[in-house]
């Protein structure tokens, strides 16, 4: 259960997933700040507070908080060559029960796009959410005209699944997103033929 698991640490070929502490505050700041016009179009609108060292202080409480009652998984990612943080992954809206279920939300500084880190850091992600939290189902949503990101979940396992209209503001509008779902030991799509 995610709630024991307090020191999460994912390890890929190129990167190690941990969740923020106060330290990151300025490399984060950096990042965001630099890569804002790459992201602000995907994004929900930032608040007049999202770069401020007292921003970022709540969102290290909030991380820990949602990894200690088991509700949600925000990790960081980080080049293990450098330690140089590039991005994020979280794991959100666990729900337990019969669901088993998570959702996934990603972003990644613009001078590290298209270069496989995100890939490499959702299928991590994915085998943690599978094995080690026991999650049967994990859904991901995006901008019908974000082709990276659609390719990117497509390459990692997940399914295209359907339309959610009015789903997120993003720019201060209500944004129409594509759905998308991994499951647990998946076979649609796939027969017994060999």
């Amino acid at each position: 259960m995610l709630g024991r698991k307090r020191n999460i640490r994912l390890e890929t070929d190129r990167l190690y997933l941990r969740p923020p502490q106060h330290a990151d505050f300025r490399e984060w700041a950096a990042l965001r700040r630099t890569s804002q016009a790459f992201l602000t179009p995907w994004e929900p609108a930032w608040s007049k507070d999202h770069l401020s060292r007292k921003g970022f202080t709540n969102r290290v409480y909030w991380a820990r908080r949602s990894i200690s009652q088991g509700t949600a998984a925000p990790l960081f990612l980080f080049r293990r060559a450098d330690n140089y943080l590039i991005g994020a992954i979280t794991l959100d809206n666990i729900r337990r029960g019969p669901a088993q279920a998570g959702t996934l939300g990603y972003w990644i500084g613009q001078g590290f796009a298209r270069q496989g880190y995100m890939l490499e850091a959702l299928l991590a992600v994915e085998h943690f959410a599978f094995r080690d939290l026991d999650l049967s189902r994990l859904e991901a949503a995006c901008l019908p005209e974000n082709q990276p990101s659609r390719g990117l979940l497509e390459r990692s396992g997940f399914k295209y699944e359907g339309v959610a209209q009015s789903y997120l503001q993003i720019s201060g509008r209500w944004r129409t997103h594509v759905l998308y779902a991994n499951l647990r030991g998946d076979r649609r799509g796939k027969t017994d033929a060999g």
